[in-house]
């Protein structure tokens, strides 16, 4: 598995004007809703009832928020990166700028958890972050995110 399979391009987004947690599930429901047809109030509500049970910020200003959908058939993502960092109650209290949302089916077992793994390692390489952090065009996004993983597994 490969980042690539579980994101398309135009689910990758640079974002202004998000100023809280709620209002970025809001626009990942948006993104999935336009990358992959899947309803933007199911997404939305599974990405809040899952960071009810425990906040998905893992530190170093990333956040991998994710959920299950009976909607979707394969494990998908959206990506974003945040302008302006907002509070995420990340395990290291600092705030959050680059977030990579995944959604997988209810019955997903561990395709779900390998895909969790695989965008955890991804990004936790500081500089593949400050890459990120330095780029504001969606399709540099997605190159540098998908040429990661080929780069990692050579």
């Amino acid at each position: 598995m490969d980042v690539s399979m579980i994101l398309k391009p135009e689910a990758v987004r640079v974002l202004s004007g998000v100023s809280s947690k709620k209002r970025l599930f809001h626009e990942l429901g948006m993104i999935v809703e336009s990358a992959y047809d899947v309803s933007h109030t199911s997404a939305i509500d599974a990405l809040q009832e899952r960071e009810s049970l425990g906040p998905t910020g893992v530190g170093h200003g990333v956040a991998l928020p994710h959920a299950r959908l009976d909607c979707v058939e394969e494990v998908i993502g959206a990506m974003v990166v945040l302008e302006k960092p907002i509070n995420f109650d990340a395990v290291d209290r600092q705030p959050v700028d680059l977030v990579f949302s995944l959604f997988a089916p209810s019955d997903a077992g561990v395709e779900h958890l390998k895909a969790l793994a695989l965008v955890s390692r991804t990004l936790r390489d500081p500089a593949l972050c400050a890459k990120l952090r330095a780029n504001t065009d969606p399709a540099t996004l997605y190159t540098i995110l998908t040429e990661a993983q080929s780069v990692q597994a050579a």
